[in-house]
């Protein structure tokens, strides 16, 4: 009977051992698989991360040309801000000068500068020695 109970046993014993090879190759497989796996989702990752680059280096190059055009954009509309202003300034200035010319104030002062004085004009007679005829002579003079 004690063999019959080790030849029980050592049959368990080989029935075990074979379902832990099966079951260690069937773990072996599944390692190569899952390994496999990783190889290749390593692989796709690294196409994936290639792709994010190149979209990051183009995203950085279509700003940098944006952020140039808007620049340039700012500098023109910088510079016909600066003309108008000039042109502006012009205008008030001589809006100022017009207005100023055109009051009773300034009136005092362009109206002598514009109008020249009353002159009244005068005749008397002259006489040369030699002919003694008396001409009349016109002369010009100023009225105060």
């Amino acid at each position: 009977m004690a063999e019959s109970i080790n030849a029980a046993i050592i049959e368990r014993l080989e029935k075990v051992v074979s379902t832990l090879q099966e079951n260690s190759m069937k773990m072996g497989q599944l390692l190569a698989v899952h390994n496999e796996k990783l190889d290749k989702q390593d692989r796709i990752d690294a196409v994936l991360f290639e792709k994010v680059e190149s979209l990051h280096r183009e995203v950085n190059r279509q700003s940098k040309e944006i952020k140039a055009g808007c620049e340039r954009d700012i500098r023109k509309v910088d510079e016909r801000l600066r003309i108008m202003e000039k042109k502006m300034w012009t205008i008030a200035g001589a809006i100022s000068i017009i207005s100023f010319v055109v009051s009773p104030v300034g009136q005092k002062f362009v109206k002598p500068m514009l109008t020249p004085p009353p002159q009244s004009d005068t005749i008397s007679l002259t006489s040369t020695s030699a002919d003694a005829i008396f001409r009349p002579a016109v002369r010009k003079s100023l009225v105060s």
